[in-house]
């Protein structure tokens, strides 16, 4: 029997977030660039823990999460789990944690605090004395906004006797809804070696709704037992459209009804352990009409014993796409192709609309240690045959021709198992992580990985256009005045805007990650640009965003605002809602 435990009530002192502790700054680059501007892998810095959870916090700090397992990033006289890397200086300091925050979920709710949710029963590594951690299944740990750029003042806020989740969940997902809380779906109780045989088939929320009571979920009952790490997307109506396993459902948070969706085409599965990845695509005005694109994962039947399966198993090279309409609902999943199958991909969505689709293996699995057939070079991965080379995929381009990787480069590093990514508000893409195995490993062929990487574009090398004067709160349904500096060789005619939130990175998904394209137009003197805001709270969840300017290929730093008034969750509708 699981324990009925609820939430005891959130202390206001825990949420509250002044707006205008957000500081509208640009950054400046983290590493050197090629001078030829093209895309290139630069390794920067190394990390003091596995970075399986990767989530930015702030214009110059990404927060990190690990286990308790033999990293070797210490804080008072113990191991640590959580760190904060800092994006100036390639460096990283420990955060304290209390309890485990192995493949637990996250994402910032609407005043800003990022909430990190879920995690593992504890573990102990052979011939140790016991770790400081608690259980982390019902954890709830808080980061509040932090002004300090270095993180030294910044900290992690946990009392996991007064504040937790209704339920154990490991492997959950979690995402920021229309009135700025958390939904988190699904899970497993205990440790499992691979399938969810012990499932957590509810969802609820944070701060707490239906006093507290999750909500079951016959969909995830019926994705059941490769359905951990559901893959969920906010959608523009308020409602959520989830994928797990082959299966695919429309929530309607209000009135709690599932609508069940086409299956994922071929019989392809796309959740842990045999993740593919999926994205919102980005929402452009006037309509927003939303689509999702699913890529990855494994044609192998989940009713195979792991045992039975094996490293070399192909993964599939299959991406499908919906249109979240009626008429695109009826037409069903449109099936693209890969340049080659992936395990354990991320899509990451880029400011000028185009989504990169990076790491991950071409056979195999995700977990670890529990197929039939291990490489022996390879210590305890399940997968096998890395994929070193990303891929863009432009959603505007037409059937057979969205798949590009000219000019991208090719990494030396293995990015499998429990690896973390994010965009950076430098525009730049950040690598971290790969330990598909029980403990850090380093001899292996795939052992722990610690370096760092950053995936710079072309435009790093240039001038780029800068956006300044940007307000540090904006309301929804509004147009926003800035200034903008555009280099000479630049066409001003070519300009995109986009408001994004960076998303949670954890086990091949990116929980939250959302691009809305701004209307934008440009003065007469081209020194100010006057953008409209997205219409409502549904089509971009209130909270933090960074907007990006992308002038002739060319894109801008970010710049952070806050979207909505700034109030904790739940916030009123904001905005003007369709009719």
């Amino acid at each position: 029997m699981r324990p009925n435990l609820l939430f005891s009530s959130l202390p206001i002192s825990s949420l509250l977030f002044a707006a205008s502790s957000l500081p509208a700054i640009v950054l400046s680059s983290p590493q050197s660039v090629t001078p030829k501007g093209e895309w290139s892998f630069v390794q920067n810095g190394t990390t003091g823990i596995t970075a399986l959870e990767v989530i930015v916090v702030s214009p110059t700090l990404i927060l990190m999460f690990d286990r308790v397992f033999g990293d070797p990033l210490q804080i008072d006289g113990h191991q640590a789990w959580a760190e904060l890397w800092n994006l100036e200086t390639n460096t990283g300091i420990a955060l304290n944690a209390i309890t485990d925050t192995f493949c637990a979920s996250g994402a910032l709710l609407s005043n800003g605090t990022m909430v990190s949710l879920g995690g593992q029963l504890v573990e102990l590594p052979p011939n140790s004395t016991t770790p400081p951690d608690g259980d982390g299944r019902m954890g709830v740990r808080l980061f509040e906004p932090c002004s300090d750029p270095s993180g030294l003042n910044c900290a992690l806020f946990e009392d996991p006797a007064t504040l937790h989740l209704a339920a154990n969940r490991w492997y959950p997902s979690s995402l920021r809804i229309f009135d700025g809380s958390l939904m988190i779906i699904g899970g497993t109780h205990e440790g499992t070696p691979f399938y969810n045989v012990d499932p957590e088939n509810t969802f609820e929320f944070f701060p707490p709704k239906d006093n507290g009571v999750p909500r079951f979920s016959p969909f995830l009952e019926r994705s059941l037992p490769t359905n951990l790490f559901p893959r969920g997307f906010a959608l523009p109506d308020g409602k959520v459209f989830i994928v797990a396993n082959n299966q695919s459902v429309l929530y309607d948070i209000e009135t709690q009804i599932e609508t069940p969706l086409p299956p994922i085409p071929n019989g392809v599965r796309v959740t842990n352990p045999m993740d593919g990845t999926a994205t919102l695509l980005p929402l452009s005005p006037p309509l927003y009409i939303p689509e999702v694109l699913v890529c990855g994962g494994s044609n192998s039947s989940d009713s195979i014993p792991s045992l039975n399966l094996t490293t070399q198993d192909p993964a599939s090279d299959q991406c499908t796409r919906m249109t979240l309409t009626k008429e695109g609902i009826e037409k069903g999943w449109v099936v693209e192709r890969m340049p080659e199958g992936r395990m354990m991909p991320e899509m990451i969505l880029i400011p000028d609309g185009k989504v990169m689709i990076i790491n991950g293996a071409k056979t195999g699995y995700a977990a670890l240690g529990s197929v039939g057939e291990l490489v022996a070079a390879n210590g305890q991965s399940n997968a096998d045959h890395p994929v070193f080379t990303p891929v863009l995929y432009d959603p505007e381009a037409a059937v057979g021709r969205r798949f590009d990787r000219e000019g991208l480069p090719t990494t030396d590093i293995a990015r499998l198992y429990h690896s973390g990514i994010t965009l950076t508000p430098n525009g730049n893409i950040f690598l971290a992580g790969s330990n598909p195995n029980s403990g850090v490993v380093e001899n292996d062929t795939f052992h722990t990985e610690f370096r760092v990487q950053y995936l710079n574009p072309p435009f790093m090398s240039r001038s780029r256009p800068i956006i300044h004067n940007v307000p540090e709160k904006v309301a929804f349904h509004d147009k926003v005045t800035v200034g903008i500096d555009i280099p000479n060789d630049l066409n001003e005619k070519d300009i995109k805007v986009a408001l994004m939130d960076l998303g949670f990175s954890s086990h091949a998904f990116h929980s939250s990650s959302r691009l809305v394209f701004m209307d934008a137009e440009l003065s007469g003197d081209k020194k100010s640009l006057t953008i409209t805001t997205p219409p409502n709270n549904r089509v971009y969840p209130p909270g933090p965003a960074y907007i990006f300017v992308t002038v002739d290929d060319v894109t801008s730093k970010g710049t952070r605002v806050m979207i909505g008034n700034g109030l904790s969750p739940p916030v009123e509708e904001q905005g003007v809602l369709p009719s």
